[in-house]
């Protein structure tokens, strides 16, 4: 077996983008007060309409007891409110607020300069070459990853 330097390794260099990635997300929500999940969440919110948790939870990637814990935080922020759904009584759905559209539009001004840079930082065929690679990879990544195991 030949050995590859680690610093070589594809699954290093994915993890060094992504950490370099969430540390100039995170220092700028940062200013505006937001985690990465809350920001997505807003995002997400704005993008969709109105979302019940499971939804929201699943749209961002997180388990629906994480998301509770957002939301919650995130209404007392005043970033979002939550009212019954008209269908489900026992259900809420969460809709950003005015002031919460107002930091989201904040904080995605600062964000959108880094994805410039990055689109600008390639030519058109290699940025397009470069996500057709990176949505390979992902399925690798995916593909790869063992279903949680029952208890």
């Amino acid at each position: 077996m030949t050995e590859i330097p680690v610093e070589e390794y594809l699954c290093t260099r994915i993890r060094r983008a992504e950490q370099a990635l969430m540390a100039h997300h995170e220092a700028v929500l940062r200013g505006h007060g937001l985690t990465m999940t809350q920001y997505t969440v807003l995002l997400t919110l704005s993008r969709e309409g109105g979302l019940s948790g499971a939804q929201a939870a699943r749209a961002c990637g997180v388990t629906q007891q994480s998301m509770a814990s957002v939301l919650t935080t995130m209404e007392n922020k005043g970033l979002i409110r939550r009212d019954a759904s008209p269908a489900h009584a026992k259900v809420q759905i969460a809709t950003p607020t005015d002031d919460g559209r107002a930091v989201l539009d904040r904080a995605y001004e600062e964000v959108i300069v880094l994805e410039r840079a990055l689109t600008d930082a390639f030519t058109p065929a290699e940025h397009g070459a470069l996500c057709d690679l990176l949505d390979r990879a992902t399925a690798v990544l995916v593909d790869q990853t063992p279903p949680p195991r029952g208890r």
